[in-house]
């Protein structure tokens, strides 16, 4: 029994010791990036300040609460997963600017000679332009998103349908592609 609880002691005690070296491993590594999140936001450190101008719809056809539910939504998710504050005036370090460019229907699907599904798609083009560093060019990005709905559904219904999901979708887009190196 002895021997016993002694062999469990020393195992443990092996394993605390491997957890408390591979911690301290992991955090050295942290630590000596220069630029570094969770969230994969890659900022530099200079970078305090955002403006986020609203997003103007220049598609063909409009969803007249896009524009304001889109630029809504990407401030806020700049400001909740960046160290970033929004500022709405020339003075910011990042200026982002930008439009909806598409957002057209097509057919997706047929069934027994008749359209079965309709795919929504919209499509977004921004400006990141770093007035920290002159000089630098600004970063164009664009990001498009299709959303297949029933065609028994008018262009509208669909859009209230799946206006949470579209909002959501290209939000993550265009914030992965504004901030991060993927």
């Amino acid at each position: 029994m002895l021997v016993r609880q002694k062999i469990q002691g020393t195992s443990l005690h092996g394993l605390r010791i491997t957890r408390i070296f591979f911690i301290l491993f992991v955090v050295s590594l942290l630590a000596g990036c220069k630029v570094y999140s969770f969230n994969g936001a890659n900022i530099p450190p200079e970078i305090k300040t955002v403006r986020v101008q609203f997003i103007e719809n220049n598609a063909r056809y409009k969803d007249p609460q896009l524009s304001q539910q889109l630029t809504d939504k990407l401030r806020q998710k700049i400001v909740s997963q960046t160290k970033l504050t929004q500022v709405n005036n020339d003075d910011a370090d990042y200026d982002i600017s930008g439009s909806i460019t598409q957002y057209d229907v097509s057919t997706s699907g047929i069934s027994n000679q008749q359209v079965s599904t309709n795919r929504l798609t919209v499509g977004v083009s921004l400006v990141l332009r770093n007035r920290k560093t002159p000089g630098e060019e600004p970063k164009n990005i664009s990001a498009s998103r299709s959303f297949d709905f029933s065609a028994s559904l008018t262009l509208s219904q669909a859009a209230r349908q799946l206006n949470d999901e579209i909002i959501r979708n290209l939000t993550d887009e265009i914030f992965n592609k504004l901030f991060s190196n993927w």
